[in-house]
């Protein structure tokens, strides 16, 4: 007689799976982003540098990383 999974852990399997899929995500982004274009040089992101100082916040690029990533949860949500 074969044991069904709890349901808590199919849950956990789940959560767990997207988990590594977004991490995997999140390595491919970091491992090209050097070859997508315009990722960190959208108008609105905010480069300073200065004698001995150097600032950098890519507003404008969060802003459509965060635009992008949750249509995708959407999508996956229903």
């Amino acid at each position: 007689m074969r044991m069904q999974p709890l349901p808590e852990f199919n849950q956990l399997g789940k959560i767990l799976i997207l988990g590594g899929v977004i991490l995997i995500a999140i390595g491919l982004l970091f491992f090209f982003s050097d070859k997508i274009p315009l990722l960190g040089k959208l108008p609105g992101d905010i480069n300073y540098k200065g004698k001995n100082f150097s600032f950098y916040f890519p507003i404008a690029t969060s802003i459509l990383l965060s635009i992008i990533l949750s249509v995708i949860f959407y999508f996956f949500r229903k």
